[in-house]
């Protein structure tokens, strides 16, 4: 279901952008550091909420200190393209912690994984034991990030 994009002005993108940096913050330093009152923050802030455009709040965490040494980017093609084959194996693949996102996409493949795991072995194991056996699945291949240049830490607004 495609989500209908919402009309931010400028006051709304500059929350947002400070939210995305410091979602800790206060309404009353939100309401400083963007130059607003409290009140209007506040009702900007809850309306951005009930709108969706805020989904949550989360703290980002460093995957290495938390001990997850190894990233992998897994390309995986599924044998038939059927609507009950695709959501056996997204439904199998939403249980698994080692799979911190998952998109279905178009073109050579039908799916990329981001995939941690505390070390090599680690993700051998994983991989053999568990990606490689989920249901459908006809070719997967892992490509190891060597180096992050660019994580996510936010949408460009």
């Amino acid at each position: 279901m495609q989500k209908q994009a919402v009309q931010l002005d400028a006051a709304d993108k500059k929350i947002l952008r400070v939210l995305q940096e410091e979602g800790r913050l206060s309404n009353t330093e939100l309401a400083e550091k963007v130059g607003m009152s409290t009140s209007p923050c506040w009702r900007r802030v809850r309306r951005l909420e009930q709108e969706g455009v805020i989904s949550d709040y989360s703290a980002r965490l460093d995957r290495r200190t938390l001990g997850f040494g190894v990233l992998v980017i897994v390309t995986i093609q599924i044998d038939a393209h059927n609507v009950e084959q695709a959501v056996e194996f997204e439904e199998a693949v939403l249980k698994l912690e080692q799979v911190i996102a998952c998109y279905s996409v178009g073109g050579g493949v039908d799916f990329v994984l981001q995939v941690v795991c505390e070390d090599l072995d680690a993700y051998a194991e994983f991989s053999m034991n568990t990606l490689r056996r989920l249901p459908g699945i006809k070719a997967m291949e892992s490509n190891f990030v060597l180096k992050e240049l660019k994580p996510l830490t936010g949408w460009p607004i």
